[in-house]
């Protein structure tokens, strides 16, 4: 297979050099995924004019920083004003390349604008990290596209791209429960890891059922850069959008199935599936979930009905529903969902409960610097569980489980040593440990069962 060399690698001395791709960032925006674009250049951030920016222009943005699809491509500095030089006027990007700078542009610097003309983007978002213990996809559109991280010493790191193919990507699809795989791109497509670099040149056959089957060297030993992170890209899980509503984060719920965008029939359609679409699209919490085309009806085909989520799935194809297209409904049935978008400081301290039989039942997870992670049972009692099924609106809590006892987490361990009075409103108002600081293991995860998840006893 040939290699494809990027616009940016530079021809010296009879080889290709490349050098360390341009940073972006989105900054003032709702996540790291919204926001005033600003690039590195000089050793200084500035920011990119508004002149002929447009949709084409945003996805490259949003490809480049792994989050999923543009959504709008807005100008006249809609996230606030920079405060640095402008670095780039009349951006003209196709829409495929792999970073900003593969685009057609003036020169650094070369501009006739004002921080008043600042260009923004908004990304459709990204899912957590979806892990199977020792593997994962972080930074892409869906739980099966990302940049490929594996756990090595109770520590993820990235894998190196030299040699990495379609057979290393199958092996990684068929070991997330990922369909088959579509794409095996290098150069950090979904942006750079920040931990170590744990293994480079793995072979694989492509027969294998997990990553570490594969041949590796030495875990840690490399040649490699950030830049040079290995991802994957599998053909699961569907696409999510919401269409015809006052911003992305409301409106009709579409899905993207055999590279077609259909409607979700509103039979079963609840505020637990509606949280699912509200953390695919990094959109905040659900407020509403209604049905009968609310946002007027669609056209396309009616891919899903009768969806059944507990509210702890990760993605809309992760819940139990009717098999794909096979429907009774018709476009007026079309279901919608209108989300609360939340900043970084009130998502910090959310809630939820998973691996239980609904959402009032399961172990406890909190939303911290953007990553959930789990409680330990250190002190772990009925006052505590009972801030945790208030903040959940589920009722009264009747069990205060230690143990993992439903399964252990894979992600930090936020809290330790809570002690609530059991009036708090919220869990982030109990006394405990500072953020992050725990003497525990995995093994001593907290969990909670309410009232109204009772049905698990």
């Amino acid at each position: 297979m040939g290699i494809v060399v990027p616009s940016w690698a530079i021809w010296i001395f009879g080889t290709y050099v490349f050098p360390e791709p341009t940073q972006v960032r989105l900054v003032n925006g709702s996540s790291r995924c919204s926001g005033r674009i600003e690039v590195h250049h000089n050793q200084r951030w500035g920011t990119v004019c508004d002149d002929g920016w447009d949709l084409a222009d945003a996805e490259v943005v949003c490809r480049q920083l792994g989050c999923g699809t543009a959504v709008s491509a807005p100008g006249k500095a809609r996230f606030g004003q920079g405060h640095g030089p402008v670095w780039l006027d009349e951006v003209n990007c196709m829409g495929t390349e792999g970073a900003i700078t593969e685009c057609s542009l003036k020169r650094w610097g070369d501009h006739n604008c004002k921080h008043d003309e600042d260009a923004s983007v908004v990304c459709s978002g990204m899912c957590p990290p979806f892990s199977t213990g020792e593997l994962r996809l972080v930074n892409g559109p869906n739980r099966c596209a990302g940049r490929v991280e594996v756990l090595h010493e109770e520590q993820w790191g990235t894998v190196c791209d030299n040699d990495w193919g379609m057979e290393h990507a199958k092996v990684v699809c068929q070991q997330l429960g990922c369909g088959t795989p579509i794409y095996a791109p290098g150069w950090a497509r979904f942006g750079r890891g920040y931990d170590p670099i744990w293994l480079e040149k793995v072979t694989c056959s492509g027969m294998e059922s997990a990553l570490s089957e594969c041949r590796v060297q030495s875990w840690g030993q490399h040649s490699c850069h950030h830049g040079e992170d290995a991802s994957v890209v599998c053909t699961d899980p569907m696409a999510v959008q919401l269409v015809n509503g006052p911003s992305r984060c409301a409106g009709r719920v579409e899905v993207l199935e055999q590279r077609q965008w259909g409607t979700v029939c509103d039979d079963n359609w609840d505020m637990r599936d509606a949280n699912v679409v509200c953390w695919q699209l990094g959109c905040g919490v659900a407020v509403a979930a209604p049905g009968s085309a609310h946002f007027g009806r669609g056209s396309g085909p009616i891919w899903l009905s009768e969806v059944n989520c507990t509210g702890t799935e990760d993605s809309l194809s992760k819940c139990r529903a009717r098999p794909k297209g096979v429907t009774g409904c018709h476009h007026g049935e079309d279901a919608s969902v209108v989300l609360w978008v939340l900043t970084v400081q009130e998502l910090n301290g959310l809630v939820r409960l998973v691996n239980g039989s609904n959402h009032c039942s399961g172990r406890v997870e909190v939303l911290h610097n953007q990553r959930w992670g789990s409680v330990c049972d250190d002190g772990w009692d009925l006052n505590d569980a009972e801030v945790v099924c208030r903040q959940l609106g589920c009722g009264t809590a009747i069990w205060a489980s230690s143990a993992a006892r439903f399964g252990q987490g894979y992600e930090p361990i936020w809290l330790d040593d809570v002690n609530c009075t059991g009036s708090e409103a919220a869990l982030s108002e109990c006394r405990a440990r500072p953020w992050g600081l725990s003497k525990c293991n995995h093994g001593e995860d907290a969990g909670v069962v309410s009232i109204e998840g009772k049905d698990l006893l």
